[in-house]
């Protein structure tokens, strides 16, 4: 840890007061944001999402981005040129994120690397002293999430998924609203994930190119041959590296409807869908509905098509006096039981800025739990998908515990638990 945030210890308990599960959705204004003399560095893993979080935390006050790091050469070349030009200090370039960890001067990885990287990357910057910001899914599998909550609290470390929209003024206020009982009892919640992706065609087995690192991009990856039509996005709807549209994207809505509802872990998951539009290389669905059921007659849906641009909405949350519609950008309606609009707000932002800020301020006050989408709750909602997914894979409906999200009474679904892993890659804590 660089030797200005030993010094961060000024700040004490203080400035914070409670932890994060105690508080309301704004009660973290008082939280210092920035503090004078207090730098944090950091190290990027993964030149796609990775652009997006160079320029998000290149925009903070006292943050060094010392290191941007991809296995594929030309990426690395340009975001390093990128991050001089907005910064104005080059960042020093590796293919190895793990020279990132060996660099004592880090405090933070900010890791979007693939899927299949989340966790066994955040757990070993865990094990290094480093801070961690993960992109969404948090995990691979449902056991990854469980390490990493347990390297986190172990290490005591930081640890942020890049869900934003939990940082977003306007979203946080949508849920103080449901909090405080604006359409009463909330009981159901309704989301849709629409996208006009294409075919992926047939791959065919290729040479690796020269500029990639083919052999780290699998890392903790059982082997598979590389063909031409993988990297670096494809990946997603291959089940041995990627988790979806119901991870790569259903995660965000899903985080919001638990988060607005109140709830944790599902008691029952069902799931609808499959290959509707393309005969290609796909293994996930294209066309995708999942419906979760929660203890207290409340239940969530989600509803994924990759394939058709055309949605009725973002997120409605349905009351026992009302309905609240959130919009993707921090907007938001509020209705009586008779559909009269009550109140309304604006677009604000995703959250991508105030996000990076939060994660900042945690390190900075040293107090992990302030985090907006702290591990644990980023370990939950990455979850609902994975349950969405193997419930899909099984053809069965799931009966889970409440108390950890565990699948009950099913060995087959139980097996996607966890995963093998490459020789000398399986995580640890």
């Amino acid at each position: 840890m660089s030797e200005s945030i030993d010094r961060r210890r000024f700040l004490g308990s203080a400035a914070i007061g409670v932890a994060a599960s105690g508080l309301s959705v704004s009660a973290r204004s008082n939280i210092k944001y920035d503090s004078p003399n207090t730098r944090v560095v950091v190290g990027i893993m993964g030149m796609s999402r990775g652009r997006r979080l160079a320029e998000s935390f290149g925009q903070q006050p006292n943050v060094h981005i010392k290191y941007v790091c991809d296995v594929d050469s030309l990426r690395l070349d340009k975001v390093a040129h990128t991050v001089e030009q907005q910064t104005g200090r080059a960042p020093q370039k590796v293919g190895d994120f793990r020279r990132i960890l060996d660099d004592p001067e880090v405090d933070a990885l900010l890791n979007s690397g693939p899927n299949h990287w989340h966790a066994p990357a955040t757990i070993l910057a865990c094990s290094a002293g480093k801070h961690a910001y993960v992109e969404k899914p948090c995990s691979h599998t449902p056991r990854e999430g469980e390490l990493m909550v347990a390297a986190a609290r172990k290490y005591n470390r930081a640890v942020q998924m890049g869900t934003q929209r939990r940082s977003s003024p306007g979203t946080r206020e949508a849920v103080q609203q449901l909090r405080e009982g604006a359409i009463g009892r909330v009981y159901m919640v309704r989301t849709w994930y629409n996208s006009g992706r294409g075919t992926l065609g047939r791959g065919k087995p290729a040479p690796v190119p020269a500029h990639l690192d083919y052999e780290l991009w699998q890392g903790p990856a059982t082997r598979v041959p590389y063909k031409d039509n993988l990297i670096h996005y494809n990946w997603h709807w291959h089940w041995h590296w990627g988790n979806g549209e119901l991870g790569n994207n259903g995660v965000h809505t899903l985080d919001l409807c638990r988060w607005g509802m109140g709830v944790d872990y599902p008691i029952k998951v069902t799931s609808s869908g499959g290959r509707y539009l393309f005969d290609d290389d796909q293994e996930t669905p294209d066309t995708h509905t999942v419906c979760y059921e929660f203890e207290g007659k409340r239940s969530i849906s989600w509803a994924g098509l990759s394939n058709n641009r055309h949605s009725p909405g973002f997120i409605t949350f349905y009351g026992d006096r009302g309905a609240l519609d959130l919009g993707t950008k921090g907007s938001y309606a509020i209705y009586d039981k008779g559909d009269n609009l009550v109140a309304k707000k604006g677009e604000d932002t995703y959250g991508d800025l105030p996000h990076a800020q939060n994660f900042l301020a945690a390190i900075r006050n040293d107090d992990p739990t302030i985090c907006n989408a702290e591990i644990l709750e980023a370990h939950k909602s990455t979850l609902m998908c994975h349950l969405g997914n193997i419930a899909h894979r099984t053809g069965r409906n799931l009966k889970c515990d409440s108390s950890n999200g565990h699948i009950l009474g099913d060995d087959e679904a139980k097996g996607y638990w966890s995963k093998e892993y490459a020789k000398g890659w399986e995580p640890k804590v």
